[in-house]
Formats: structure tokens, sequence, C-alpha cells
């Protein structure tokens, strides 16, 4: 539990941004007055601060088990997607195709959208109703003519977990890089790299307890790589700009947090969120679950609830002190419906009232409680004043 302006704060929006754990701002903290050397500098003062980037270069690698030197240090997930896709496409300028799937974060779809704008090719892989790419598509649309295929490990909406694995050996049949955005699952499930087929990968630091400003990107030794930045010879020569030494050095100390608590997150987070999960299916009529929930994110529950509006959810439990989410925090704002759940084919009576709670180490069984508490009256409330209720939710 936090507080904010002297109100309890419950927070469930853990897949927008995560708190800083307090051993990774204790972590970074000289890095602001006391140990502030520019590490590019040729004195020792400088030479230590640059020792403690390769430090956390290496704690981040025993995170994702591959070689430090596969690591290049970026300012966000946004700019190692755009730095992947970019790369790939310089590279391999005979082939002018990009596959991604429909269910994409806007990092990528964004990106994907402009890139037709450039006279790009880009195929988009369907998926079925519960979040799953369909592999049959994605496997007619991997050709001769693909430069990358970059699909993301886990979603960041419904939790839903991606055979990347499988996709990165189709596309490697047909001499296709593949990179995946797996900013949402770094540090919730075990990934082990070594050995595996992603030629790069994505993550950004405020996802696990480090603050924002500052991600990675794993580019495998062998694969040819375009720095995106350039400028000076920071990351050797991969990408170019002044060190963000005390992001660099947080991303390093949460790397070390995420592994050392994988198993709580995948123990005690879990069993939070199927807690409140189960007990609001079962508490307030006509909800459902959005995604696939034998494999998701430990930490991930998106609940639709039919004929109310989720900005209206969100008002309510916002008043109450409980923050939670409609969708990607990328996108708020938007009167649309989360593309994600329109991929899946989701109820427009369900995809404007959908809900996402996201959890993490720091959740609490008390907080859950109150949740369950307050949310069912609340629902109760909307559909009271709800046309949509009244109308045909009563009736269905």
């Amino acid at each position: 539990m936090d507080c904010h302006m002297g109100k309890r704060v419950i927070y469930m929006d853990n897949n927008a941004t995560t708190m800083v754990a307090p051993e990774v701002f204790e972590a970074m903290r000289p890095f602001f007055c006391e140990n502030y050397g520019n590490p590019s500098s040729i004195h020792s003062f400088g030479g230590a601060v640059a020792a403690e980037i390769e430090k956390a270069r290496s704690s981040l690698a025993g995170l994702l088990n591959c070689n430090p030197t596969e690591i290049i240090f970026t300012s966000c997930g946004t700019e190692s997607d755009n730095s992947a896709i970019f790369s790939a496409l310089f590279l391999c300028q005979k082939r002018r195709k990009i596959v991604v799937s429909k269910v994409e974060h806007p990092a990528v779809l964004n990106l994907a959208k402009e890139l037709l704008r450039r006279g790009y090719k880009v195929s988009e892989a369907p998926v079925d109703s519960k979040g799953r790419i369909d592999m049959e598509r994605m496997r007619e649309l991997i050709d001769e003519e693909t430069a990358l295929v970059s699909v993301m490990w886990a979603n960041n909406e419904t939790g839903n977990i991606h055979p990347v694995e499988e996709i990165a050996a189709i596309a490697h049949s047909k001499g296709t890089l593949f990179h995946t955005d797996a900013v949402q699952a770094v540090g919730k499930i075990p990934i082990n790299l070594e050995g595996s087929s992603i030629d790069m990968l994505s993550l950004s630091g405020h996802k696990l307890h480090a603050p924002k400003g500052v991600g990675a990107l794993f580019v495998r030794r062998g694969v040819r790589f375009r720095p995106f930045m350039v400028g000076g010879h920071q990351e050797r020569g991969r990408r170019g700009g002044t060190d963000n030494v005390a992001g660099i050095v947080a991303l390093g100390k949460a790397a070390e947090l995420a592994l050392r608590n994988i198993e709580t997150e995948n123990v005690k987070v879990r069993r939070l969120r199927d807690k409140l999960e189960t007990s609001l299916l079962s508490l307030v009529p006509k909800c459902r679950v959005n995604g696939d929930i034998s494999s998701r994110l430990p930490n991930t529950s998106n609940i639709s609830f039919e004929f109310i509006e989720g900005e209206a959810i969100l008002l309510l439990l916002d008043q109450l002190g409980v923050c939670a989410s409609s969708g990607s925090a990328c996108t708020t704002g938007s009167l649309e419906p989360s593309h994600v759940l329109r991929a899946m084919g989701v109820p427009y009576t369900a995809a404007h009232g959908s809900i996402r709670f996201s959890l993490s180490t720091y959740n609490t069984e008390d907080e859950v409680d109150f949740v369950l508490e307050k949310i069912p009256p609340l629902i109760a409330r909307l559909r009271e004043i709800s046309p949509y209720w009244k109308e045909k939710g009563r009736l269905s």
C-alpha cells in the first residue's frame, strides 16, 4: 500500500509502470551527486563509473542468461524496438517487408504504419478469440521478401505469452531475422537466451522496478547491427549518446532483484491474481476474462464487465485509491476500444468495459480483499444507470 496526498493507494497498474524498488533507488542515488564522472573520460574518476556500467551489464545478462557483450543500453523499450527494426531493414535492403502480429504494442504497430508510408510491406498475423497467434497464417506470411519478424513475448493487455521460439525458427527457415518486444516478459517469467533462436530482444527498466528512461536491446553475437543512435563510441559504437549512468546502474540492480524474486512472481503474485480474478467472476454477473488463461503472465488479468464503460469504472476506482487500467498506457485518451480486444473479436459491449489489473510483488492480500469488497457494488451502481444494461444486459 502506498499513500498519495494522505490517501491510501492500491496500485494494480504494474504493466503501465512499476514502483522503483527501494534497493534500486539506493543503488542509483550516488551517481547523481557523488560518482558523477563521465564514464567515457580517461581519468579514474570516470573510469570507476564505467566499471559500474559493466557491472550492471553483467547483472542484466544474468537475468537474460546471455553474454554481457550482447546487451546495448537504450533509453526505453520503444527505442529498442525501433533500433531492431530499422537495423534489420537497413542491412537487408533487398527485403522490404516485415511481419508482426495484430496485437503488438504501439511502439511496433505505429512504426509499422510509418514503414507502410515509406513504401515497405507490412503483414499482420491475426489472433483467435483468446488472443493466440494464428501460427498457420504466420507461416504463410513469412517469406523470402521478409527482412524481419517482430512478435512480442507477452502481451501488455492480456498477459498472453506467445510462442516466440517457434516463430523465430519459422523466420530462420526463410533466412529472416526475428525480434521480440519482451518489455512485459522480462522479470516476470524465466528467460534463457543462451542457445535461443531469438536474434534481438527489447526490454524497459520501468516495467521491472527500475526508473523510466532506461532500457536495453539484446543483439545476439553474430547478428549484424546498424546503430539507430549515431554519435560517440558508447556501447561499443552501437548506440551513441552519453551514458545514462544512474538509470543503467538502476536497471542492473533491478535485474538482480528480478532474478531473485522470479519464484515469488510466479507463486505469490499468481495466487493473488487468481484470487482477484476468480472472485470477481463469481461475485459479478456478466463479466469475462480476456486472453489465454493457460498461457499468460502470472501478474495480469484482463476482465470485461459487460454493458458499462471501462473509463467510468476506472474513475470510481480512482476515487477509492485503486489504480488499474483499460489497456495500454500508451493509448490512454483514445475513445476507441483496445486494438488487442478488437483483434480478438471481443464484442463491443464487453470491449468497452475492459479493465486490466496488473500486480507486482509489492501487492498484498489485504489490497486484493479491499478491491473485491468495492468492485461488485461499484459495477452494480454503474449498471443501474447504463442504458445498455437496461436494454440488453438484464435480458441476455
